[in-house]
């Protein structure tokens, strides 16, 4: 077996193109690994009471990519048995139904995936700068993340 197969490793993606679950799963498969969780955020039609058309996201794409390096730091520290991270990010227009995130994680056990995966996602929503516009049928909000650290500053 290759010896970098053994070395962890963090898959980082801000992209405009479609995002697939398929290749972000695949980039944290390890022979070492028995759990592979996987969490996906996808566009809904509704959002209290209005009908969503699609979403759109825009982010500074250096410092939310430097965000992301740290999130994965900080899951290794959490659970050392952490094999593999990938986040990617939609940024541009994401119709209803497709995936805006998605993050992988392996682990020898299933816990410790599940856990970092979850850890992922609020740590992403809380820290990193990606900023998410809902388009309705007839106007458009941009939409704060009520777990943004830098929102609830100045309340």
């Amino acid at each position: 077996m290759d010896e970098s197969e053994g070395m962890p490793k963090d898959f980082i993606k801000l992209k405009s193109e479609k995002l697939s679950v398929d290749e972000v799963s695949e980039l944290v498969i390890s022979p070492y690994c028995g759990a592979v969780s996987v969490f996906i955020g996808t566009t809904r039609n509704n959002f209290e009471g209005k009908k969503v058309v699609h979403l759109e996201y825009e982010a500074y794409t250096s410092m939310a990519e430097s965000e992301i390096k740290k999130i994965c730091r900080d899951v290794r520290q959490k659970w050392p048995s952490i094999k593999h991270i990938a986040v990617h990010h939609r940024l541009g227009v994401v119709p209803i139904t497709e995936a805006s995130v998605i993050i992988a994680v392996s682990s020898p056990h299933r816990a410790e995936s599940l856990e970092a995966v979850t850890y992922c996602i609020n740590t992403l929503k809380a820290s990193v700068p990606i900023w998410k516009k809902e388009i309705y049928e007839d106007e458009y909000s941009w939409k704060e993340n009520k777990e943004c650290f830098w929102a609830n500053s100045e309340k």
